[in-house]
């Protein structure tokens, strides 16, 4: 059985994408919260801006983790009840528009199977069939407002699908504060470009990437979700779950989103397009109007036609598809 040895999230910045700066003076700082490498890149001048983004970032890890037994989304878990802050409210917020957006394939209650049935990022196992089938994913059993949540005894909430790209967000609201016109903020698989950065998502079967390229605008998220890390026993029971079929998802290999949108939104996308049926995948990429990157599970690497919109000097390693 593969084990997951850092919790909440796979240390996923090496295996799934990565980031470099365009302009070689900038300064980068790293450091592991919400269980994944973060890499924050700014020009020397604004080096005394590392410390607050880093604190929060780890405010961000208090709040919305589901393992940290003082934050809001632990004791709603545990409890059934908890009183919210301004961080797992909006979250929460955010989360229940995402779940609407994307036709019910974004779905937090997912943690009932997630955090139930697999225990991913816990000691990992594999569910029986019957388990699977009669867990209750129904988000309906959520309610809160700014102060407060409740949830009922058969749910549990999982954020992982887009709490990193929230917490790369709440940076990038500070950095835009502060007036800084250059920085990369790198969370496992999203990332947020202010000004220019090159970017890599990596190959799961090679060394080689399967694509590159420099961001365009000023302002750019990119968020990549795959299945080829954390899983149980085999890619077959990865941690990706249809909340409608209950079972992992078998078309994508990894989905590289980009656009201008938030990274929580990007995140949350991401990780809805890949357990949507293929067909539904592409129609919702095409309304959200968005970029994207995609190899499936028959090695196909399809690249969105508005992708020059988006980026610059695109370089594909299209071997899959020869």
């Amino acid at each position: 059985m593969k084990r997951n040895k850092v919790p909440l999230f796979t240390l996923f910045f090496l295996a799934l994408l990565s980031a470099s700066n365009i302009d070689a003076n900038m300064l980068t700082r790293t450091k592991v919260i919400m269980g994944t490498f973060v890499s924050i890149s700014l020009e020397a001048e604004d080096k005394k801006h590392f410390k607050p983004a880093f604190a929060l970032l780890k405010s961000v890890d208090n709040s919305l983790s589901s393992f940290k037994e003082d934050s809001p989304i632990y004791k709603l878990n545990k409890n059934k009840n908890a009183s919210l802050d301004y961080y797992s409210y909006e979250a929460l917020t955010l989360s229940k528009h995402y779940y609407q957006t994307t036709d019910a394939y974004f779905n937090i209650a997912i943690g009932s199977i997630t955090k139930d049935l697999y225990k991913f990022g816990q000691k990992e196992q594999l569910p029986t069939k019957k388990l699977l089938h009669t867990s209750n994913t129904s988000l309906e059993a959520l309610h809160f407002n700014k102060k407060k949540a409740t949830l009922s005894q058969a749910i549990k909430i999982d954020l992982g699908g887009m709490g990193k790209g929230y917490g790369v967000d709440t940076v990038a609201a500070y950095f835009k504060t502060q007036h800084i016109q250059k920085a990369i903020i790198a969370a496992s698989g999203d990332i947020w470009c202010l000004h220019q950065c090159k970017i890599e998502i990596n190959n799961p079967f090679s060394k080689k990437y399967l694509a590159s390229f420099h961001t365009k605008s000023r302002n750019m998220g990119i968020s990549t979700s795959g299945n080829y890390e954390h899983y149980v026993q085999s890619t077959l029971h990865n941690h990706l779950i249809n909340p409608k079929t209950k079972s992992s998802q078998k078309n994508f290999i990894s989905i590289t989103l980009i656009s201008e949108l938030k990274s929580a939104t990007l995140d949350a996308y991401a990780t809805a397009v890949s357990v949507m049926p293929k067909a539904e995948a592409f129609a919702f990429l095409k309304k959200q109007a968005l970029a994207f990157i995609i190899l499936d599970t028959n090695k196909k690497l399809t690249v969105s036609q508005n992708i020059n919109r988006y980026v610059d000097k695109l370089l594909i390693n299209d071997c899959f598809n020869k």
